[in-house]
């Protein structure tokens, strides 16, 4: 623990009302202007990406910056749009006959743009209403895989749009045709653009790395530095006036249509409001992209809200109904003058917390430099390459689709690989919502498949039974999977952190707890550790788990054991029974009866003598012991045959007694 961390956790908890203002003044000004050094490119490359004018980003970041900390309690997250949301916005404009700014701004641009932000306000408006009625929740419905799947194919879809971007090519086509094509986008690259695209790339891959082995380069966040060296290059180039060039006795064409186009004038941002055309609501198709963006923002920024408070110092908590309240506002006003949706952005707020933030007024200082920025410099603005807010996305992209996150998830089970790969090859194939629609139904098909009652899918059978006044049990049946964690999340608050008592969880008798349910109770053991309160996981000790990662799924499963058979004389089994305990034996069966060796069968005459077979059922360890036991002071005084074999056996802690299944 560095002598940062140590500081942290003395100090009161920050809070953000007037006293926290102006006590954390200097920590949360200083966060501010460095996540405002990430925000300013990053919001310009998304809303060039997403088909919207460069400046739309900036006014979702503004928006979020003064609305956010007023309506929600988050105290680190920062609002503003987000690059997950870039495949839905250029799809609305597409829906609504654009192309997006990329290939310069036409009356058709203009009206899809109008048309898309009254989609982006009628969402916000349902957000405000999924807040209100407390639906914050359902947030963790979708199960873990699938999300990370949409995320992964979010990433793939972003690198494929931005490839081109970053070489100076004009490109159109799905993400697949455009993986395609990458040979052909290299061969036909503009040299002087493609190196401003490749050096942003490589700064953004690299950089971090002189980040962990010197302070200073920690202290200078990636996206400065590659606007550091693209501006300068870009002048060099004179992108601001149009000249061709030749390269490699090739012609090129240079101008400033590779630059952010920006309004002229101080305060110009005014001028670039645009209003939203409300008459698109009136189709049919636009419902679909309305429920796109509820849907998949509000899941983004839940889960990123709670991500983020999870690398809070001093482990507050957000209120996600408030929070979803506070985006879906931010939404419907950015949308109102012309932004992007916004999500809480798990980048920037990381950036937050490692720049010191203490309270929320970080988030609005960081949007009033924006203001300040784009307000009064918007002419230094214009001057960054639009080939540098690729490089930038394009690393924003990998981290999404990172190799790293199908070896996470390979080793968590091989289930949750295959819903991971088919929703995002569904989300690639289709669309977000189908893709992921199609993730969760393979997750209810393994589900099912698995022995899942019908009944407990969306409804865990729970009994409760107080212990000591102070813990509370849940027992636990059937199932606790991702599509009944939401109720067995409630009931585990309401008797637990509600009532401020312990929780102990005994699912020795459920069938299967999956992947999702596993990881949402570790994060849930955290939240009860915060209020001095124990959550606690009894009864896995009977199920397998389908890989050693810790949070894989459990199935309930047969015990393979051991069972030993002796055939001896009738006087044998009291002097058994006196040792068994001992021996670690948990009980016997015994059937007299009766037979004959091999040396009375082939005399013929002899008679059968009274024997008696003994069962004895118990672990590797248990039947060893008896085993030695047997052969050191049974078997050189009496008649004993043994034979030894593996069974599987429902146990008494998994609701039967009796019943053994022969291999």
């Amino acid at each position: 623990m560095n002598d940062t961390q140590k500081q942290l956790l003395t100090e009161p908890i920050p809070m953000g009302n007037l006293k926290g203002f102006f006590r954390y003044f200097r920590n949360d000004m200083l966060s501010g202007f460095m996540v405002f050094l990430i925000a300013l490119p990053l919001c310009l490359g998304i809303s060039q990406a997403s088909g919207f004018p460069p400046l739309a980003g900036i006014f979702t970041a503004i928006v979020g910056a003064l609305v956010a900390p007023i309506l929600s309690n988050s105290e680190l997250t920062i609002k503003g749009p987000a690059a997950g949301l870039i495949v839905i916005l250029l799809g609305c404009i597409e829906a609504f006959g654009g192309d997006g700014a990329g290939n310069g701004w036409s009356a058709a641009d203009q009206t899809a743009y109008r048309c898309t932000i009254a989609v982006c306000v009628a969402a916000g408006a349902l957000q405000i209403m999924f807040g209100v009625f407390r639906a914050g929740i359902l947030g963790e419905f979708f199960p873990i895989a699938a999300v990370h799947g949409m995320l992964a194919a979010i990433g793939v879809i972003i690198i494929s749009k931005q490839i081109p971007e970053a070489l100076g090519v004009s490109a159109k086509g799905g993400p697949l045709e455009l993986l395609q094509k990458i040979p052909q986008f290299v061969a036909e690259a503009n040299p002087a653009i493609a190196l401003i695209g490749v050096l942003s790339v490589a700064i953004m891959f690299i950089w971090p790395q002189f980040g962990s082995r010197f302070k200073i380069a920690k202290m200078i966040p990636a996206p400065v530095v590659v606007l550091a060296v693209a501006i300068p290059i870009g002048l060099y180039d004179d992108l601001l006036h149009s000249h061709p060039y030749a390269f490699l006795n090739n012609k090129y064409e240079l101008g400033e249509k590779f630059l952010v186009a920006m309004p002229e004038g101080v305060f110009g941002i005014f001028k670039e409001f645009a209003t939203p055309d409300f008459t698109a609501l009136t189709k049919p198709f636009a419902w679909k992209w309305v429920m796109m963006f509820f849907i998949i923002g509000s899941l983004e920024s839940i889960l990123s809200a709670k991500a983020v408070d999870l690398l809070d110092p001093w482990k507050r908590k957000t209120n996600m109904d408030r929070d979803t309240i506070a985006v879906g506002t931010g939404n419907l006003l950015a949308g109102l003058i012309g932004g992007l949706p916004m999500i809480s952005e798990i980048v920037r707020s990381k950036a937050n917390i490692d720049s010191g933030a203490r309270t929320r007024f970080a988030e609005m200082w960081h949007g009033l430099l924006l203001l300040a920025c784009v307000g009064l410099i918007p002419f230094y603005i214009h001057l960054i390459p639009l080939a540098a807010l690729a490089g930038m996305l394009i690393y924003t992209g990998f981290r999404l689709a990172h190799p790293k996150e199908f070896v996470n998830v390979y080793k968590i089970g091989k289930e949750q690989l295959l819903i991971f790969v088919s929703t995002l090859i569904a989300v690639l194939a289709t669309d977000l919502l189908i893709g992921i629609a199609i993730g969760i139904g393979l997750k209810f098909m393994i589900h099912l498949s698995n022995g899942v009652p019908l009944k407990s899918l969306f409804k865990p059978q729970i009994t409760s039974e107080d212990i000591d006044g102070q813990t509370v049990r849940l027992n636990i049946g059937d199932s606790a999977i991702f599509s009944n964690w939401i109720p067995l999340k409630r009931q585990i608050e309401q008797m637990g952190l509600f009532e401020g008592k312990s929780v102990e969880l005994d699912m020795s008798r459920t069938r299967l707890v999956d992947h999702s349910v596993m990881e949402k109770l570790h994060d849930l053991e955290q939240e009860f550790l915060t209020h001095q309160l124990r959550l606690s996981i009894k009864g896995l000790d009977s199920h397998v788990s389908a890989t050693d990662h810790y949070l894989s799924a459990k199935h309930r499963t047969l015990a393979s054991i051991r069972r030993l058979t002796l055939i001896t004389e009738p006087g044998v089994e009291n002097e058994i029974r006196q040792r068994l305990l001992t021996l670690g034996g948990t009980g016997y069966t015994a059937i007299p009866c009766s037979g004959m060796g091999k040396h009375d069968l082939n005399e013929g005459s002899g008679t059968a003598e009274p024997r008696v077979r003994i069962e004895i059922i118990g672990t590797r360890n248990v039947i060893d012991n008896i085993l030695s036991y047997l052969s050191s002071e049974v078997i050189p005084k009496h008649y004993v045959t043994a034979c030894i074999e593996s069974v599987d056996v429902l146990r008494a802690d998994q609701g039967e007694l009796g019943f053994v299944f022969e291999r």
